[in-house]
């Protein structure tokens, strides 16, 4: 293979603990695996069911679910490759992948994509909060926008704490109350499928509506979406070797309890499901505080989602020539005030563009749906494969390549059709 040259020094940085052997066990793998992945994406899934109906909504959970777990055996297969050239002192994240297989442009266009990502996951924060907010607290002249915007001067304290690890308390409860609030939706179908109320008959397999099927596999690849941390939970493994075991492990039961909620959250609303099912749930105390929990929680974990965003601004500004001035020409401690200032600053500014960002958002479901169709598909199917071939193509037999070639195309065609039918048809 050709030596490409690589820009040591990466958009994203990795973890400190990324060239440490690993120690997880598989049942710790399983859980950082389900972590990686099930997010609050997953309240969407019924509103997507209802979209393109129950059977169309379950078949594009399994067919993204599949491609998402192959791809995921690529990266570790592209990985292995360069292990064995005694390459993989280098390649510890995404990024590095791309850089190893394309060069500095595939670093550039990896990490570009996945802060692209990173911002579609924190703008959606945003909009949950705002509509969860906005349908429990009906005040007059209080749009979702005026509810999103109440929360930038929270966010933009909690954004200029220097430790992620004190946040992770509440990524905890948000997933307890994320839980929660599908054990509410499934009580709720089970309660209306004993009094007669719902039935299958009553909802539809497939709509007529031929956008659903892709606005369903958009929203699915967002649900899926966790290619940014496939390399780091197989190297935290005391055992890698069982990786491909356990992350198939992992999917079966995610995209298993996936289509059984989307089903469940369709039978119980129908076609009243909205594009949060949290705002279907009635509104009694146990309903609301499931909701405030959830807000809560998503509050305090959102520095987490825009972090590697922070990461990446911050890292430009100190690249910045009016700054590299600075430093030749000031003292050390003004310069460390001006630093700090500057990354406060660039803190405060991100989350307000966020924000703003946030108040457009015509709903969660069709912007989750947009993500996913776009950056999330190319992260997901057609980078992987693109590196794959690259790295591997003169050593797969002619039906690997098919296959990659397969998922290479429809990648790109579901990015693109999926991004102009979410666009134009919702």
């Amino acid at each position: 293979m050709r030596e490409r040259k690589c820009d040591t020094t990466p958009l994203i940085n990795p973890s400190p603990s990324s060239s440490t052997q690993g120690t997880a066990s598989k049942l710790q793998t399983i859980g950082n695996i389900i972590v990686s992945i099930v997010g609050t994406g997953v309240l969407g899934l019924p509103f997507a069911f209802r979209v393109a109906g129950w059977l169309a909504g379950s078949i594009g959970v399994v067919i993204t679910g599949l491609a998402t777990f192959y791809c995921m055996l690529l990266l570790i297969q592209c990985r292995e490759k360069l292990a064995s050239e005694e390459e993989l002192k280098e390649t510890t994240t995404y990024g590095d992948l791309g850089c190893r297989c394309m060069g500095k442009p595939g670093r550039y266009l990896t990490e570009f994509l996945i802060f692209i990502s990173q911002c579609g996951g924190s703008v959606a924060y945003l909009v949950f909060i705002g509509q969860n907010l906005a349908s429990l607290f009906k005040l007059h002249g209080l749009t979702i926008a005026s509810y999103i915007f109440l929360l930038v001067p929270i966010e933009i304290a909690l954004s200029w704490i220097g430790s992620l690890s004190a946040f992770a308390p509440f990524s905890i409860f948000a997933d307890v109350c994320n839980l929660l609030a599908m054990a509410f939706v499934v009580k709720e179908d089970l309660q209306q499928a004993i009094g007669g109320k719902v039935s299958f008959r009553d909802r539809k397999a497939f709509t007529d509506n031929l956008g659903g099927l892709p606005f369903a596999g958009g929203m699915a690849v967002y649900c899926f979406e966790g290619f940014g941390m496939t390399l780091a939970l197989e190297q935290s493994m005391r055992e890698r070797r069982t990786f491909p075991k356990v992350l198939a492990m992992s999917f079966t039961w995610i995209t298993l309890v996936y289509i059984l909620f989307g089903i469940f959250g369709y039978m119980a609303y129908g076609d009243e499901t909205k594009d949060i099912i949290t705002l279907n749930l009635p509104k009694d105390w146990t309903a609301i505080a499931v909701q405030i929990g959830l807000c809560l929680g998503l509050a305090f974990t959102f520095p987490i989602m825009v972090h590697p965003v922070s990461e990446i601004v911050e890292g430009k500004l100190k690249k910045n020539i009016w700054f590299e001035k600075l430093r030749n020409n000031d003292a050390e401690d003004s310069i460390t005030r001006l630093e700090k200032l500057g990354i406060y600053m660039g803190r405060a500014v991100l989350v307000i563009v966020l924000a703003v960002l946030a108040s457009f958002v015509p709903g969660f479901g069709v912007f989750v749906s947009l993500v996913g169709s776009s950056v999330c598909a190319l992260i997901s199917f057609v980078l992987p494969v693109s590196f794959h071939l690259t790295l591997l193509g003169s050593s797969l037999s002619l039906w690997q390549k098919a296959l990659d070639v397969f998922v290479f195309l429809c990648g790109l065609l579901f990015a693109a059709y999926g991004t102009y039918n979410t666009i134009i048809g919702f």
